[in-house]
């Protein structure tokens, strides 16, 4: 009878042991690691816009090469949801984006069912340091009873703390590249500071005036013919389908001279003559585009761009050259707010 009422009390103590534990234990968790990548902060982020992405440099994942991952439709986006269930050391639950900030935060929701069950919040932080990004890894979580107990002996620091280093470190390694390989392609694109792309250009059919213009005269044809024009679009009901443009067929640096078309993109087929004014058309097609800023008469340097371009990549021009005025210098005088676009059209 004395050994059961031992045994009582021992049990008993116990009980009132675990209780005082799972009481006096830490009720809240926040664990964060950080380190800087050499990468521009959209490049970061670009990591941590999806569960797949976040995956690919997360150090659980890989600690069961068997582990199954489901994911939703959706891509990217708040709401994105996606469960795992591996082994012991990944366990089973599922998680889901709750926020993303562009360029600054990317929050998950985490909800864990196996080994134990548990709810807390990761979140992924950047913050741009020029060409180079502090990206801080956090998570934080509310105990449950019994983790209150286990974490009286065990310190989430030493737990966790080392797995998020990891993940940082491969995030690292991951994005340095993206940047490596996007500065690389953008040096493949850029002459004499004018970046230049390569894309598809719908066919355009323009009305306006093209004759032989003498460089000096060139300001008072673009204003003569881009009044016609305009005004001969709105009488005959056709809708403009872009800003003023110009084209040019040839140029003549002995003789100071340009053969150019000076006019509006329309809605519209190619028709039949008008007085004073003509037709012109450029096919569909791929385009080297480039982008002037300032003053038009200061845009040679990008022209010279795209002659360097084209011998270096030995294309071969299709079609005139085109120039779109998108500032429209009455509603905007200032030249250092005037932008430009320039299509070559090639083969």
């Amino acid at each position: 009878m004395r050994a059961l009422k031992t045994l009582l009390i021992i049990l008993l103590a116990v009980i009132a042991l675990v209780v005082v534990l799972g009481l006096t234990g830490p009720r809240h968790t926040t664990v964060s690691r950080s380190t800087v990548v050499q990468a521009p902060v959209d490049v970061v982020y670009a990591h941590g816009t999806s569960l797949q992405r976040m995956d690919a440099w997360s150090p659980w994942l890989k600690r069961d090469p068997n582990i199954e991952v489901n994911y939703s439709a959706e891509h990217g986006a708040v709401g994105q949801r996606s469960t795992w269930a591996g082994n012991a050391d990944v366990g089973k639950g599922a998680q889901e984006i709750i926020a993303m900030e562009p360029s600054e935060r990317v929050r998950v929701q985490l909800e864990f069912i196996e080994p134990f069950e548990a709810s807390a919040t990761a979140d992924l932080s950047m913050e741009a340091m020029g060409d180079s990004t502090r990206v801080t890894w956090a998570y934080s979580g509310d105990n449950g009873f019994f983790q209150r107990i286990f974490l009286v002996f065990n310190d989430m620091e030493v737990l966790i703390g080392p797995d998020f280093e990891e993940g940082l470190e491969q995030l690292r390694v991951l994005a340095e590249q993206d940047a490596a390989e996007q500065s690389s392609a953008l040096a493949a694109r850029t002459f004499r500071g004018y970046v230049i792309e390569t894309i598809e250009r719908p066919a355009m059919n323009y009305l306006g005036r093209r004759q032989m213009v003498k460089w000096a005269d060139m300001p008072e044809f673009y204003g003569i013919s881009f009044q016609r024009a305009a005004e001969t679009a709105g009488k005959s009901g056709l809708q403009l389908a872009g800003p003023a443009s110009a084209l040019f067929y040839s140029w003549d640096e002995a003789g100071q001279r340009t053969d150019m078309f000076a006019g509006f993109p329309v809605q519209a087929q190619a028709g039949a003559p008008v007085e004073g004014l003509q037709w012109a058309e450029v096919p569909a097609g791929k385009v080297l585009m480039t982008i002037h800023r300032g003053n038009h008469d200061q845009s040679m340097e990008a022209h010279f761009a795209m002659d360097e371009m084209i011998k270096a990549k030995g294309f071969e021009m299709r079609a005139a050259v085109i120039e779109e005025y998108i500032t429209d210098p009455t509603q905007d005088p200032d030249t250092a707010n005037w932008v430009t676009h320039i299509y070559y059209p090639i083969k």
